[in-house]
């Protein structure tokens, strides 16, 4: 490991980043964090009625998460959140960029969209899945892992690679 202390897991909705995030801040003895607790009400209003959230709706949530992650700089911690452009991640590591680290549960549209269609209870209906992955931009900076295989596969894949 490195002295990275914050690490984002990120990648669009119904990719594991709540579940991958719980192991691996399990195997790291870090708190874990889900960035989806962050959002404010109205966006997860808007989503739930299935409507994609735009740059301005994410503002206010990525400031907040930002300041989360400053909060646990030397502590650590490990964030789910999705991170889906580069100018949310630049927002995300704002005063921080030393210490943070983007982890990137990669999947294709297929794998995740038969993921979601299996999920109960969560308010990204999978029908935006689509609008996530038009918003996405892939990071050329991260750890990139696949999807595929159980979550303890993919946490010592991740860990390989820290």
């Amino acid at each position: 490991m490195n002295n990275i202390k914050v690490y984002i897991v990120m990648g669009v909705s119904g990719c594991g980043k709540s579940t991958i995030s719980q192991l691996l801040a399990k195997k790291l003895d870090l708190p874990y964090f889900d960035g989806d607790d962050f959002h404010p009400e109205e966006n997860v209003l808007k989503m739930s009625k299935g409507h994609p959230l735009n740059d301005g709706d994410r503002q206010a949530w990525l400031q907040a998460l930002n300041k989360l992650a400053i909060n646990h700089r030397n502590k650590g911690a490990i964030i789910a959140c999705s991170a889906l452009k580069e100018q949310y991640r630049d927002i995300l590591r704002t005063s921080i960029n030393d210490a943070m680290q983007f982890i990137y549960l990669e999947g294709t549209f297929d794998e995740i969209n038969e993921r979601m269609q299996a999920r109960k209870g969560h308010f990204m209906p999978a029908g935006l899945l689509k609008s996530q992955f038009e918003t996405l931009e892939p990071p050329k900076t991260a750890t990139s892992v696949s999807i595929i295989g159980t979550p303890e596969e993919i946490v010592q894949n991740i860990l390989k690679q820290l």
